[in-house]
């Protein structure tokens, strides 16, 4: 009868497991201190072009995809993205998460200069990982 229990109880941690590591990977927040931008990924990455403007990707930087997946920046070759970066201590583009047009219109509306606007512009990043999290859990 113990024995029972043991592998009962053994066998239902087992078929748990799995369900709790996808929930670990579900979360995701909105990045802080980030600017919203069109990044052209040239020919020859690390050379980008952020909002018409030449820069460059940092060594190591990060990409991330719509479903918080690394994504190589030679895999965008010569494609123009909707995007929110942050910068590195050099100024260099470090990290990166890929936005949909829809997404990247919505943040449109907020001034990122502007202290009120800057608020404005993480409450609605905050609406977009959230509802993509929705969406994956459904």
């Amino acid at each position: 009868m113990k024995r029972c229990l043991q592998q009962a109880v053994a066998g239902l941690v087992f078929a748990l497991l799995p369900t709790l590591a996808l929930a670990q990977g579900l979360s995701r927040e909105a990045p802080k201190d980030v600017k919203p931008a069109v990044i052209g990924v040239s020919a020859t990455p690390p050379v980008i072009t952020v909002n018409g403007q030449p820069d460059r990707l940092s060594p190591g930087a990060r990409i991330r995809d719509l479903n918080n997946m690394l994504v190589l920046s030679g895999s965008l070759a010569g494609k123009n993205l909707y995007t929110v970066y942050r910068r590195d201590s050099a100024g260099l583009v470090h990290e990166v998460w890929l936005l949909t047009a829809e997404e990247y219109q919505k943040l449109g509306g907020a001034n990122v200069g502007d202290p009120n606007g800057f608020a404005r512009f993480l409450e609605l990043l905050n609406l977009i990982f959230a509802a993509r999290v929705a969406k994956a859990v459904q």
